[in-house]
């Protein structure tokens, strides 16, 4: 049995070294200051496209509308492109140049050897948790404090009814201080950089389904037990009622702020 084990762990960490040899060969892509941006707009967009998808189908097809958490309303495309263009700009106007900046001031290095299966499961959950803490402070303080709702969060909460779109719908400040605790967090835990674009990956991911609109059976908050994960329906209830519901995943920091709301 023991044997059995140490051979299964050890497949698992020669797929991973398998799946990073295969990364580092496009290293010297990697390293271009143009990867970040096109790193994140291809995920962030290729996340949102299935959801387009279903706002373009759920004025016509019922089977598609009975997931919509608002079933009455409507995602025009001009209310997708206006998203689109915000975000697009944001990347372009904010992020292009601290991606240049980063890449002349701290070249990154990628070490040959792929990171072990629990070290990667650990970082993940250790990264996702900090950004949650990070995310559901700062929420907090720009919903509590008057001057920077209005200054900053404000934008964010135009669209009372979420679609997955409105995931980057948010001015210059909110962009670039969430992305720096994302960014920030992997380098602070000391993570291996394919741990890092897995959590970038997964953070996209969930930022998305949050936004998406929809309670679709297989949404992450119905495969994690206990009420642990708020998920879509936690979060759509943030933008309609405004002072809930304030950490971005997961609700034992909304649970002790007495903060938590859910119908």
């Amino acid at each position: 049995a023991s044997y059995s084990s140490f051979t299964h762990s050890e497949s698992k960490m020669l797929q991973l070294q398998h799946i990073w040899d295969c990364i580092r060969q496009h290293e010297t892509w990697l390293r271009s200051p143009f990867f970040p941006i096109l790193f994140s707009l291809t995920v962030y967009l290729s996340f949102c496209l299935p959801f387009v998808g279903l706002d373009l189908l759920s004025s016509r097809v019922a089977l598609v509308r009975r997931y919509k958490i608002q079933e009455k309303s409507q995602v025009t495309l001009r209310m997708m492109w206006n998203c689109l263009a915000l975000s697009l700009y944001n990347h372009a106007i904010y992020i292009f140049p601290l991606s240049v900046l980063h890449w002349y001031w701290r070249p990154i290095s990628y070490p040959v050897e792929a990171p072990a299966i629990l070290e990667v499961i650990w970082d993940l959950a250790s990264c996702l948790l900090l950004f949650d803490f990070q995310y559901f402070v700062w929420h907090l303080l720009h919903h509590r404090v008057t001057w920077l709702y209005r200054t900053f969060h404000k934008v964010h909460h135009k669209h009372t009814s979420t679609f997955a779109l409105t995931t980057e719908y948010s001015g210059a400040w909110e962009t670039l201080s969430l992305g720096l605790f994302a960014a920030l967090n992997p380098m602070f835990l000391g993570c291996h950089p394919f741990t890092e674009m897995l959590f970038h990956v997964l953070n996209m991911w969930l930022s998305v389904e949050d936004h998406c609109g929809y309670d679709l059976p297989w949404a992450t908050h119905r495969l994690v037990p206990f009420g642990l994960y708020g998920g879509a329906l936690h979060h759509d209830l943030h933008h309609q009622k405004f002072k809930t519901n304030y950490a971005p995943y997961f609700t034992h920091w909304d649970k002790l702020f007495g903060t938590l709301h859910s119908e």
